[in-house]
């Protein structure tokens, strides 16, 4: 592992995350952005910062990394807190309102 980000309660649900994380993982950093460049998900333009962010952390770490070398080796989507919230209902009744949160992390290696 070279290097790794992480973001934290992010405003989406863990399974919308997944969809996306499971596109690119494995995959060349460069490949991986241009994935999400072109994604239509919502949740892709934050897994870009994510990962332009894991690059920034190994180019501060050592500034000899070659970037093209570099691939995600780790990507996990977890469930974060759920906010709850109230609807009012038919017949006097409550619905409840789930707002998902979740946590993602990605980690670099470079290929040998």
């Amino acid at each position: 592992m070279i290097a790794r980000a992480k973001i934290r309660f992010l405003k989406t649900s863990a399974q919308k995350a997944r969809l996306v994380v499971n596109q690119i993982r494995g995959r060349p950093v460069g490949e991986a952005l241009a994935l999400l460049g072109v994604s239509e998900k919502i949740v892709a333009k934050d897994l870009e910062k994510l990962l332009r962010s894991a690059v920034a952390n190994a180019q501060q770490g050592d500034a000899r990394v070659d970037v093209d070398r570099l691939y995600i080796s780790r990507a996990v989507v977890d469930q974060g807190p759920s906010e709850k919230r109230a609807r009012a209902g038919s017949m006097g009744r409550i619905f409840r309102i789930l707002k998902r949160r979740c946590h993602v992390a990605v980690e670099l290696d470079a290929r040998s």
